[in-house]
Parts: C-alpha cells; structure tokens; sequence
C-alpha cells in the first residue's frame, strides 16, 4: 500500500464513512445482535489493513436502536469527522513520508545514469563521474596543467623564428664571455676595484692588498709570495657618535683611535662585500643596454612567375637598374619590370640565339645583353630598340659589368674584354688570365678595380685596363661566381664558392690579404652588399636553398630567408637598397624587405604590391 493509501484510511472522515457503510451492510443482513455484529465489524481488518475500532453508539443491540443508527447516519458521520485524530497513526504515516522522500532524493555525489542496456549499443553523450572528487580543488586548478576539471592543453610551441634565433645566440655570446672571464681570467679581485672606488686616492693606498681566491687559478710569478702574505681583516670605519661637553660647557676633545690600529679603510661596495656569484665587471657587462635584434620578415611581399627561368649557375639573368626597373632574361627574350606601375615590357626577342646575362648600366637607361652565341647587345629600354651589337668571343658570355662608359664581358672561351661603347672598336683590352669559363665579373667603380671569377675556381683582381692581374687568390676549391665589393671600406672584396667550397671569404685588394673566411654549409650563388649597412646577403643552393644577411664583420646571421625550392642563382638590390628579388630554377622571382630606409626620402619601390607574371 503505497503512502496516499495510508493517509486516506487514517483520516477520520474515512473511517466515518466505513462505519455508516458497516451498519448498513448489518441492516440488510437481518443480524439483530448489534453488540455482536458491532464486535465483528471491529475485528475486520479495512483494505488499508488498519483496524477499524469498535462503534460507541452499537451497543443496544434492538432493532428500534439500529433504525435510529440508520436515520441518524449523517449525523454520525458528521460526528465522526470531528473525533480527535489517532497520533500513533499519524506518526507512523509522517516516518513513512520521510522513508519515501528520502529515497527519492539524488545525491550531491552521484551523477545521473541510465539503466544499463545489454549489447553493443553505445551513447553519444558522456556523463562524467565526479565522485570522489574535491569540485573546490578542481576549480582551482582550472587553468593548471593536469587539471582533472579541463582537458590538458597542449603546449606552447618553442619559437622557431629568426628574432628568437638572434636572442638566443646573444645569450650564448653572453653567456661564453662571462664564463671566460670568471673561469681564465688571471687577475684576482682587489678590495676597491678602480671603477667604483669613490675616492680617488683609495686606488694609491698601501693597504689595497691583493686578496688570494683559492678557488681561482693563481698567476705565475708573484702567486708565492702573495700566498706568504698575510690578508687584512675587513673592520667597520670606527665613528665617535656622542659628543660630550664638560660642566664648562666646552666639547670634549677627540680621542678617537689612530687609523693604523683599525686596518685598512676598506669600500663597502668593492668585491669582498658582493653578494652576486659573478665578479663585479662582469655586473657590469650583464647591464650594458644592448641594441634589440632587428627582426626582418621571413615572407616575400611579392611574388612573380617567370617562365623558362634557366637553372645554370654560371649564368646571370636578373638586375635592377637605377631607373627602378627590373630586367629578367627569359629563353630567347628580356623583360623588363617597371617597379612603380607594375607593367612588364617585352624589350626584345633574339630569335635563335638566347639570353645568357643581362645588366644595366650605372646611370641610364641603357642595358646589355649577353648572348649564346657570343654575342653582346646594348639596347635603349625607354625607346625599345637596339643601339649596337658587338662581336669577340666564340662562346656564350655569362657575365657582363659596366664602368661608367667601359663595358667589360667575360665568356666561356675564358676571355674577357674591356669595351669602350663611345668607340667604334669591337674590344679596347683583351684579358688572359682564367683557364675556364668566366663565370663572375664586378667594378669597383671608386677604385678602378675589376675582380673576375670563373670556373678554375680562381678569383683574380685587375687594375683599372691593366692586361695583367693585381692579385691573384686560389684559396676557392670550387667554381667563383659571387662577387661583391664593400660600398662601406675601400679595397674589401667578397667572394664565395661552389658546392666543393661553400666559403664566403673577403679579401684586403689593397695589400693582397685575406681578412676572414665563414663557412656556409651550401653553395653560394650570389653575393650583395647592403647601401645602408654594413651587412651582405647571400644566396644558396643545396640542401636549404636559402638566403642569408649577415652582420660584417661579426658574420652572424641575422636573417635566414627560406621559400625558393630549387637553387638560388640570381639576386640583385632595389636603387635604393632596401629590396633584394631573388630568382631560382622553380621559375620564380621573389622580393624581400632585408634593409631599412637610409632616409625619408619615397621611392619607386615602396609602391609594388600584388602579384603578377613577368610575361
């Protein structure tokens, strides 16, 4: 029987109707016996099974009795409600409410469950079980790794750009100085170190002894007899601090004790007093301010597709003119780039031969292009059309420089010629030097100095038209091809080798020396001097294909450009030094932000933006 059954059988207006119900059942019976019906009535057990007492007014047992019971049934039972209610029986039934109402209740433990159905049916929602489990504690540690509330993390990535690379190599420079300083350093640290010694005259004193480490290594000579000598014991300056007058009212006079009973007068701010585990000069160097890196985007601005963009490393078939136009050799045509409207020309088509160098002149808009056959042609870029071509060598000619009005080609019949394009001579000199192709040629315009490179990886330097080489450099063990003078010093040359040598070396022209050699690890294609800085950019072949500026004369890297996939055989530098394009075998030309602005002035090159095709 469930708890509203009990309620309702416990109720007096319930049993009221019971018992009017009990008599009439007994009338129609016929049992004239009312005491012993009435016994029997009382003994029957209600459907709630809660016995039912006896009737108080059931006691006569006549039949005139039970018809005034019958008449006065709702009276009785108006009676019956009125009776004051059983608190055994209420007491009972309360227990049984609380029973039941705590059975109902969910614990604060327990996490809501489904009943568990047997075979391979699973549900899409996790209810998870938090019992046993500190909800304070968790919430605490939300934002902790491990936290049983949250799902872990995952960790921060380490940094892998360039800034983070010149920082940590910093720290590292860093790091080697001091630990040079404090483990090789011979000197041993004195009581008043003359840097932050107050006074003077401290630096002069006799009593500044030299204080023996014996956990540094002792220096030679005077180690002995420094060990012999015996080390002042640091005392406080002694001070009088009450002064006392006598009944006249005169001070008393100073009896303060003698400096030489007290030992030396030491500085409270020298070595011996340090708390820091690194000498004082080595304090000194940890807070220097120090320049922050210079960060350098590691993503081209701009990007062109140049098709049939040959991959030959002897070749050179990208510069950037003074005009701020880009000229690109392309199979048998040349192209021109303007940089400030973005529009690409077609200057000429060879026909059958094909384009082997190209490069502008200093001042102007005239270019030269060298052929495949051996050819070299000067052409107008502004009016399109060719000014003279000029004859000489039998092979195809790979590099070309220009000095003022002398042009100078070099070729794989391992000649170079000087010419003069105001003459109507084909050459003025005839240069014998190389023993394979010439693959690498640079004016020093302020010097008179040319240095050539070729395939016999010898790297030579000409005197102005002299026919005789100046100096002569065999350190390479591969071919020569990137060259680049200094704008910066007078006479400094950089050289880089092939694949076999992977050296950047630089070179003294005026006293013949080599001043510094770095090694790459890739091939170097190309060589650049920075106009703003005192920097040079590389670029590279194998494996990385890459391009790198360095800090001269330090070489530490200060940016490692990457995105090229094949070698990088051809650079050069905006008029204003700020861009570089780099050409690679992938038929690409890419421009980059290396340099700052060496003034506020505009230019052309600021204004590229988008993409484009070079043709």
């Amino acid at each position: 029987m469930d708890l509203q059954s009990k309620l309702i059988a416990s109720s007096p207006a319930h049993q009221a109707r019971l018992r009017a119900r009990a008599n009439a059942n007994g009338n129609g019976n016929g049992n004239t016996n009312g005491t012993e019906g009435s016994s029997n009535r009382a003994r029957t057990p209600s459907p709630s099974g809660i016995t039912t007492p006896p009737l108080l007014s059931a006691g006569t047992g006549n039949k005139r009795n039970q018809m005034s019971v019958n008449n006065k049934g709702p009276e009785r039972e108006r009676e019956a409600a009125s009776e004051p209610i059983n608190p055994d029986m209420l007491k009972s039934a309360l227990e049984d409410f609380k029973e039941a109402s705590k059975q109902r209740e969910r614990t604060p433990g327990a996490s809501p469950s489904r009943k568990r159905v047997r075979g391979n049916q699973y549900g899409d929602r996790f209810i998870p079980n938090r019992e046993g489990q500190d909800l304070q504690a968790s919430f605490s540690l939300l934002h902790d790794e491990g936290s049983p509330s949250t799902p872990s993390r995952s960790k921060k990535r380490t940094p892998y750009g360039e800034l983070h690379y010149q920082k940590t190599e910093e720290a590292n420079r860093m790091f080697s100085t001091l630990l040079r300083a404090e483990m090789f350093d011979n000197t041993v640290p004195q009581p008043t170190p003359p840097s932050m010694s107050p006074d003077p005259t401290l630096q002069q004193s006799s009593h500044a002894t030299t204080i023996n480490d014996p956990s540094r290594p002792s220096s030679g000579g005077n180690g002995s007899s420094s060990l012999n000598q015996a080390s002042p014991t640091p005392s406080t300056p002694v001070k009088n601090l009450f002064t006392y007058r006598n009944l006249a009212g005169h001070p008393t006079p100073s009896t303060r004790t003698p400096q030489s009973r007290h030992g030396p007068r030491l500085n409270t701010r020298s070595e011996l007093y340090s708390l820091s585990p690194v000498a004082m000069r080595s304090q000194q160097m940890l807070l220097n301010p120090r320049k922050a890196p210079r960060a350098i985007s590691k993503v081209p601005y701009k990007v062109l597709d140049a098709p049939d963009l040959a991959d030959d490393f002897y070749l050179n078939l990208v510069d950037w003119g003074s005009s701020n136009k880009l000229g690109v050799g392309l199979g048998t045509c040349v192209y021109v780039w303007d940089s400030q409207s973005g529009r690409v020309t077609k200057l000429c088509d060879l026909g059958d031969d094909t384009v082997t160098s190209v490069n502008w002149i200093q001042r102007g808009s005239h270019v030269s292009i060298g052929t495949n056959k051996g050819y070299v042609q000067i052409w107008d870029a502004e009016k399109g059309r060719r000014l003279r071509t000029m004859t000489g060598h039998t092979g195809r000619v790979g590099a070309l420089a220009w000095n003022d009005h002398i042009l100078t080609s070099g070729s794989r019949d391992r000649l170079i010629y000087h010419r003069d394009v105001r003459q109507p001579e084909q050459f003025l000199r005839k240069l014998v030097g190389h023993k394979q192709e010439v693959c690498g040629l640079k004016w020093n315009c302020e010097d008179g100095q040319l240095a050539s490179g070729g395939n016999d990886n010898k790297l030579m330097v000409w005197d102005k038209l002299s026919d005789q080489p100046m100096w002569k450099f065999s350190e390479h063990t591969a071919a020569v091809k990137a060259i680049a003078w200094s704008p910066h010093e007078h006479g400094r040359l950089a050289s880089g080798g092939g694949t076999a040598d992977r050296t950047i070396k630089f070179w003294n022209t005026l006293t013949g020396q080599k001043m510094n050699e770095v090694d790459t690890g890739s091939q170097v294609c190309n060589l650049a001097w920075s106009k703003n800085s005192n920097e040079i950019v590389s670029t590279h072949g194998f494996s990385q294909h890459q391009i790198v500026v360095w800090k001269y004369p330090s070489m530490t890297q200060v940016a490692s450009l990457t995105g090229h996939t094949y070698r990088v055989l051809y650079l050069a530098m905006s008029p204003d030094g700020q861009v570089i394009v780099t050409g690679a075998g992938d038929e690409t030309l890419r421009f980059w932000n290396c340099f700052k602005r060496k003034n506020n002035g505009h230019d052309g090159a600021g204004s590229m933006d988008g993409f484009g095709l070079i043709r």
